[in-house]
């Protein structure tokens, strides 16, 4: 009578935790991508931090991709969202006005 139910739940787990490893493998990605200055620029941490940082995530999201609530996972996604909400668009900031970027509006 609960299989169903249990089926469910751990199909919304498997969604949610692969979720969390795209996100938190895009943050790692994309702080590769950023040049080590734009970040003293922009006041953040240092590039190998935020590496660190993003990178542990993703390894983190890895181990827990089939339950994604525990505590690792919100780590994870704590980290990635940090990155993604506060660094990522101040980096952006500093080099679109160095014209570094290589987002260009088409």
């Amino acid at each position: 009578m609960l299989e169903p139910l249990f089926k469910i739940q751990s199909t919304v787990a498997m969604v949610l935790g692969l979720a969390l490893l795209a996100t938190t493998v895009f943050a790692f990605v994309d702080a590769l991508r950023h040049r080590e200055d734009a970040y003293r620029a922009a006041g953040k941490m240092t590039k190998p931090r935020w590496l660190l940082i993003t990178g542990l995530a993703a390894v983190f999201a890895l181990l827990v991709v089939q339950r994604p609530l525990g505590l690792f996972g919100i780590i994870a996604v704590v980290a990635a969202g940090v990155y993604l909400a506060d660094v990522r668009p101040a980096l952006q900031q500093v080099e679109s006005r160095r014209g570094g970027s290589s987002h260009r509006p088409w």
